[in-house]
């Protein structure tokens, strides 16, 4: 433990019997989340009751926020399509986003003013392709689609700032955050690096301290912008993602599963969970 970091518990067990669980969000007084390994997506509340909530027509990646007016947005990471949930359960494409890259995509984050940011990591990742950087996109409320940046080492979590003024992404493969200025017209620019991990970074979300929340291989860090590690919480298996979430905004979940290599992603074991400990400041920001 470092200087900086401030010990804590061990996270409490909320949720069993997942493949791989992945792009939570705290919604409606839920946690939702992707379920890999399933094409579904679930919803489990503080005291651990679970429903399914939607099917997809995907198998992994795919990863989930809202529009401004409620709608559910599922990316379909393998097809290149972004979906919409319309109020009757029918799923239908919002905007197809094969023309920027013929490769999965991945993580999705919605801002205040309904940008809607997606990320491609542009390589052949569960076929054992070279590795290639990948690309983040906008799509604006007006429809447009277009390419905002790129060179992103597997581009993941992405969380935007409660002012709308910037976005965070984890490159998984640089074990680094890294940030972006957004403009009045959704584009990025001024690319930093936000704190070095030395490894991982997934599934991110932020704090009103200014603290981002990650995992970090086989455990779940909180670090503050240059890279001090406030908090460790160590994890007996891989972490994918966290978000905050509860009443309060407070109760941070942590997604974890038994990671075995790409060629054993789809083999049924179901090693993933839900883990919750409380967190010294609440969410902000989007997702």
């Amino acid at each position: 433990m470092s200087s900086q970091e401030s010990p804590v518990n061990d996270p409490q067990l909320l949720l069993t019997d997942l493949v791989i669980g992945e792009s939570p969000r705290w919604h409606e007084g839920r946690l939702w989340f992707s379920s890999w390994g399933t094409q579904e997506v679930i919803t489990v509340d503080v005291d651990g009751n679970r429903e399914v909530m939607a099917r997809v027509p995907t198998t992994i990646p795919f990863s989930i926020d809202w529009l401004p007016d409620g709608r559910l947005l599922i990316v379909s990471g393998q097809e290149g399509l972004l979906l919409r949930r319309e109020p009757d359960g029918s799923l239908v494409t919002h905007a197809d986003l094969t023309g920027l890259s013929e490769h999965a995509w991945n993580e999705i984050v919605v801002d205040g003013r309904g940008n809607i940011y997606l990320n491609s990591i542009c390589f052949d990742f569960m076929g054992g392709g070279e590795f290639a950087p990948g690309i983040i996109a906008v799509v604006t409320p007006d429809g447009s689609i277009r390419q905002v940046a790129d060179e992103i080492a597997f581009p993941n979590g992405m969380v935007v700032t409660p002012d709308n003024s910037t976005l965070i992404i984890a490159e998984s493969f640089a074990g680094r955050l890294t940030a972006f200025d957004i403009g009045d017209d959704g584009s990025l620019s001024n690319r930093r690096a936000w704190a070095e991990l030395g490894q991982g970074g997934d599934g991110i979300c932020l704090d009103a301290d200014g603290a981002v929340w990650t995992p970090a291989m086989n455990s779940c860090v909180r670090v503050r912008e240059g890279g001090d590690v406030l908090q460790r919480i160590e994890l007996d298996r891989f972490g994918f993602a966290c978000m905050l979430g509860g009443d309060d905004g407070r109760t941070l979940f942590i997604l974890a599963a038994d990671w075995r290599g790409t060629e054993n992603i789809m083999d049924g074991r179901r090693t993933g969970q839900v883990l919750t400990i409380e967190s010294p400041a609440p969410r902000v920001g989007w997702p």
